[in-house]
């Protein structure tokens, strides 16, 4: 290394926006996360995780199955849809993940968003991120429409119960921290979830397999320069010897 270089003073930051009914999320954090295991510098990321909503505006009671959800939305027939829940169910078992693939409901998200910045100041918003994914891919009561039920996973990922339902109580809590990531997904081009934002250079669509990732990962760290300092050589300053005192 030259002397008139410092070694990287921070960790790189990865970006994930994602949405807690997006099926391709919850696969897609699985088969990111595979890559940062291998990944030799994986002490050195920070992930951060960016709200994103499907369905925004979508009313809280506004609530019906999945399979009747993709239907009207996307015009698929009922064996459509079917097949293609069981295709989802495939690609995240290969990942290790439960998914059940019939009963499913589909809401509005916006509530767990919030709650996730709220674990996000708490350093548990990857553990209520799992909670949230597992709950709503793999479990059978329904995460849409129950405060109570939210508490409880807020609860289970080691948040206080009564701070999360404070926020479910108010609308306004982390209202605005949801809006502002939705702002600047769509300022970076993101149209559609996962989105994954590396070092602020790099940006990969989707729920790409593991070597992907970790081409991603090793290309991001890779490009990472290293503090230049300009330095003429005759520039007083204080070191670990003193400071030097101008002879006259």
């Amino acid at each position: 290394m030259s002397p008139y270089e410092l070694e990287r003073a921070e960790d790189m930051r990865v970006e994930i926006w994602s949405d807690i009914a997006c099926p391709w999320c919850y696969v897609g954090k699985a088969r990111f996360e595979k890559a940062l295991r291998d990944f030799p510098h994986r002490d050195d990321i920070e992930v951060v995780h960016r709200s994103f909503e499907l369905d925004p505006g979508r009313a809280k009671d506004d609530i019906q199955p999945v399979i009747t959800m993709l239907t009207r939305k996307y015009g698929m027939s009922e064996a459509q849809a079917e097949a293609g829940e069981d295709n989802l169910g495939a690609q995240a078992a290969a990942e290790g993940l439960d998914y059940r693939t019939r009963g499913r409901d589909h809401g509005s998200t916006f509530d767990m968003h919030r709650l996730l910045h709220l674990a996000k100041e708490q350093g548990r918003q990857e553990q209520l991120l799992d909670q949230l994914y597992r709950a709503n891919f793999a479990e059978e009561r329904s995460v849409f429409g129950d405060d109570e039920r939210l508490v409880e996973l807020a609860v289970a990922a080691g948040l206080d119960g009564e701070a999360a339902r404070a926020v479910l109580a108010d609308p306004d809590a982390y209202a605005a921290e949801v809006r502002a990531d939705e702002r600047e997904a769509a300022q970076l081009g993101a149209s559609g979830v996962p989105f994954f934002v590396l070092d602020r250079k790099y940006g990969v669509s989707g729920a790409q397999p593991a070597e992907v990732f970790a081409q991603a990962l090793s290309q991001a760290y890779g490009d990472r320069a290293p503090l230049t300092i300009v330095d003429s050589g005759d520039a007083d300053a204080c070191g670990p010897d003193g400071c030097a005192v101008p002879q006259h």
